[in-house]
């Protein structure tokens, strides 16, 4: 993520005027690498958000929701002592650092203001929350550095915090265009501009280099050897301008590829052309908020459902090899008749056989031409026993096939049902929906309830609900379970019922109220069905539509599996954007 020093300082430039002042009036640590400030000011209220996660260090004012910890951790009720009740003072960020120092005016235990520092380190794996006194001298921190873990810098209480060591490059803004000019005229063999930017500079993030070599030299793999001095003479000129002009109006811009989020900057990127989406947030702190909530979300309900996907994946692969297995073995027991006729065969020449045969020759009477056949045999078995065998494994294929068959019926109800299960599993939304799951599961006998402490019961959902152009509610079950009693339990007859052709998906449901749904209707409730299931990178996707009357669930049936008859079909094309337009 191009978190460099150029986007922070953007974003510091967006909170100060809003942070300067603000009185902190609650901390929290939400998860472990985050605290949460809510604070009121001057400037407004809300919630500072600062992540020292290695994967998304950031800071940012937040609007999203967040859930507490029963028992606060050590270090947020030491934040909690020193600067609970404190204000704001300044946001300072070092030159081109990764870092902003949040220095604040506190009371101590005797109720005199003191100064106290709270820097935030945004450096990927190095990132780091560190509380230090007016005096420079470190209390705590989220990260302890010990001697073993770096010999560079420690960073641990009762030491005196230094800054980072600063790489051995330039300050691009302190760049001056004779410098930066003189650089490229001396610049001998090949080297692409971007790397050169690379080099050079620190605080610039890959991104933003290739965007300034495809800006001025019109491709982000522009080699400068094969630049003309004059060309690099012009380039220094415009490379130090377009350098100095990174910041005189930042954008906060978000990044998409097939509508989810990708990436975020502080100014428009033109070298992706039409391959990369472009939005423009209202603020920094919307656009990290965004990022994200999204990115965070996915990855904590991947976490949530991780034991449950393996062992649904297991179950899935187990029984498809079981399926294959059995259909391999009734293809071969289709050839039990030939078995009855070889002991036909042999029962009509008994008499010209003796014990301890190994071959049969004689004609195939069922055979139109009447050719001869040689039929192997047992030695240790007589004439009569070897007759007896192709009769009893005829016997055996045949009941062979009539419980492969059953079998086979069985193992693909449960094939598709673990299916069913893992398509819920990619698109689970809250915590509600996985203990749901698991609850279907632990119900079914297949998985355990291995936690048999008393855990508390979370509300359970409702389906998603939506309200289409026309003005109809659309209902959209979240889970198996929660499909059977939209369908069946809570729908009126005359309700239209939808749901993606031939693929595991949500039961959608019209409230049509004894009214008649228009197209436009329907099609948006064929869109969600079509979002809502595996279908949901598809085109042209088919849909079926029928009133709720004709659905109907089998006896013995798993949870959502239900069948109809009469039915119409619509196609339609996923839109990522509808399910929040219509809720």
């Amino acid at each position: 993520m191009p978190f460099d020093a150029l986007f922070l300082s953007a974003l510091t430039r967006e909170l100060t005027p809003k942070l300067l002042g603000a009185r902190i009036d609650k901390i929290q640590m939400p998860v472990r690498d985050q605290v949460v400030f809510q604070f009121h000011g001057a400037g407004g209220s809300g919630r500072l958000l600062l992540s020292a996660a290695p994967g998304s260090p950031r800071m940012h004012i937040t609007q999203a929701p967040l859930q507490n910890p029963a028992q606060p951790p050590m270090f947020c009720m030491l934040l909690r002592k020193h600067l609970s009740g404190g204000r704001i003072t300044a946001l300072t960020q070092p030159p081109m650092e990764r870092l902003v120092d949040l220095t604040l005016e506190c009371m101590d235990e005797l109720g005199e203001l003191v100064e106290k520092h709270l820097i935030v380190e945004m450096m990927g794996r190095g990132a780091n929350l560190v509380l230090t006194g007016g005096d420079g001298h470190i209390i705590d921190c989220m990260r302890r550095i010990d001697f073993e873990m770096s010999d560079k810098r420690q960073i641990l209480p009762g030491l005196f915090y230094h800054l980072p060591p600063v790489p051995d490059k330039l300050d691009p803004l302190a760049d001056s265009e004779e410098s930066i000019t003189q650089a490229l005229l001396t610049l001998e063999g090949q080297k692409r501009l971007q790397k050169w930017l690379l080099e050079r500079y620190r605080g610039l993030s890959p991104l933003i280099c290739r965007e300034l070599a495809h800006r001025l030299l019109g491709d982000v793999d522009a080699e400068l050897g094969e630049c003309s001095l004059e060309t690099r003479k012009a380039l220094g000129k415009s490379l130090y301008g377009a350098i100095q002009g990174l910041l005189q109006a930042p954008k906060p811009v978000l990044l998409l590829q097939e509508g989810k989020p990708w990436d975020f900057t502080f100014l428009p990127i033109k070298q992706y052309g039409t391959y990369v989406e472009q939005e423009q947030a209202a603020s920094f702190s919307a656009l990290l908020d965004e990022f994200y909530a999204r990115r965070d979300h996915a990855e904590r309900m991947r976490q949530k459902t991780q034991s449950l996907h393996k062992a649904m994946v297991n179950l899935r692969d187990r029984t498809a090899r079981k399926l294959e297995n059995q259909r391999r073995e009734i293809t071969a027991a289709a050839d039990r008749e030939r078995l009855r006729q070889l002991g036909d065969i042999v029962t009509a020449n008994l008499h010209t056989m003796t014990r301890g045969q190994a071959r049969l020759t004689a004609v195939d009477f069922y055979d139109p031409e009447m050719q001869e056949i040689d039929i192997p045999l047992s030695p240790q078995l007589s004439p009569q026993q070897n007759a007896a065998k192709f009769y009893k494994d005829y016997n055996r294929a045949k009941t062979a096939q009539r419980v492969l068959t059953e079998q086979i019926a069985k193992g693909e109800v449960e094939l598709a049902y673990v299916s069913s299960i893992l398509d819920e599993l990619e698109r689970v939304e809250t915590e509600q929906d996985v203990q749901e799951i698991r609850a279907e599961l632990v119900a079914g006998g297949y998985v355990r309830d291995t936690d048999k402490k008393k855990k508390m019961k979370l509300a359970p959902t409702k389906p998603w609900e939506f309200t289409s152009s026309e003005g109809y509610l659309i209902r959209v079950g979240r889970n198996n379970r929660q499909n059977d009693m939209l369908t069946l339990k809570e729908s009126q007859k005359g309700d239209l019922w939808l749901h993606v052709q031939k693929l595991h998906g949500s039961h959608v449901v019209i409230a049509c109220g004894g009214k008649t749904p228009g197209d436009e209707t329907i099609t948006e409730a064929a869109m969600l069905a079509a979002w809502y299931s595996q279908a949901r990178e598809g085109q042209n996707v088919a849909v079926d539509v029928t009133p709720v009357k004709q659905v109907k669930k089998p006896v013995g049936a798993k949870p959502g599996m239900v069948i109809y008859h009469e039915y119409r079909t619509v196609y339609v094309t996923p839109d990522p954007k509808l399910p929040e337009k219509l809720k």
